[in-house]
């Protein structure tokens, strides 16, 4: 099955409205430090400006064609699952296994090129899961060999598998969806994200039971159902524009989506705390590290996608 990918009107209209949010944001933050000049607003500054990019690269990955877009997302699941290796303890026998690791992002993707579904929903879950411990115990050193496979097959389904499915929106047939796959990825992205944000506005607002404190203080029952409202609401809101799903399925998609990202950003919260680090990394300035940014999308790429997929493909 070919990939298809243009940039029809609704797509077009998508990416600039969110263009056109990021500029009220600026506006808002430059309005702020005029009025209250003595509050500091640098970080919020460093997220407007490190959106900005982000937005930009995507956008541009989006308009290209498929070839791009399936490149910077294997792009993304490389640097999540590089910055996931550096976090964790690796042995000095491991190394070699990991070149075997890093071979399977681009074979997953090229999966996703080729639209090969069958090879693309066992490659990594099957294929890797058996050979990587093949090639571990060829090296001959059993210490630690259950924690370190465990962990090292988790990264990659974590960052390569679940990410991927973002990808192979792509690879589904335009018909019946005016947007294509570039408007369920849209849909997904947008969706993904704005629940963080509406999840840590409601919290902050009105937060005060938390929810899993052991593990993510900050998150409180306020912000996380004042997440599925609004997450529910924007999907009932772009799901014409941007999906085939009747409204019923949407509003079903809102809460999957709100739900799951909730918990993917738990599990990689889960993850840094046992490690003992605030962040993936530092290559976003007020974000942190990739996988930071991408650590929702962990949890509502694959679901969203089996979600639509059972559906109406």
């Amino acid at each position: 099955m070919p990939i298809h990918l243009n940039l029809p009107e609704p797509v077009q209209w998508t990416l600039l409205g969110i263009f056109a949010a990021l500029a009220l944001s600026s506006l808002g933050l430059l309005l702020l430090r005029r009025l209250k000049p003595n509050t500091d607003f640098t970080q919020v500054g460093l997220r407007i400006r490190t959106w900005w990019l982000m937005a930009g690269i995507f956008t541009t990955a989006i308009v290209i064609g498929p070839v791009v877009s399936i490149v910077f997302f294997a792009f993304v699941s490389f640097m999540a699952f590089k910055e996931y290796i550096s976090l964790i303890p690796t042995r000095r026998a491991d190394r070699r296994v990991l070149f075997w690791a890093y071979l399977a992002i681009p074979m997953q993707y090229w999966f996703v090129h080729t639209a090969w579904y069958g090879m693309f929903i066992v490659f990594i879950p099957v294929y890797a899961f058996l050979l990587l411990p093949m090639r571990m115990i060829a090296i001959g050193d059993t210490t630690g060999f259950l924690k370190a496979i465990g962990t090292l097959h988790w990264g990659l389904m974590t960052t390569v598998f679940s990410i991927s499915h973002l990808a192979f929106l792509l690879a589904l047939p335009p018909e019946g969806n005016v947007a294509g796959g570039a408007g369920l990825i849209l849909f997904l992205v947008i969706l993904t994200q704005s629940n963080d944000v509406s999840q840590f506005l409601w919290g902050k607002s009105f937060g005060k039971r938390k929810i899993v404190p052991t593990v993510s203080p900050n998150k409180t029952w306020a912000g996380f159902l004042g997440g599925v409202f609004n997450t529910v609401v924007l999907a009932l809101l772009l799901s014409g524009l941007l999906t085939p799903m009747l409204l019923h399925h949407a509003a079903a998609a809102g809460v999957l989506i709100a739900v799951s990202g909730f918990f993917g950003d738990t599990v990689i919260s889960a993850v840094k705390r046992d490690i003992g680090v605030k962040d993936s990394g530092d290559l976003l300035p007020g974000h942190g590290g990739i996988l930071d940014r991408v650590d929702s999308l962990t949890y509502t790429a694959p679901l969203f996608f089996h979600f639509i997929h059972w559906f109406y493909y």
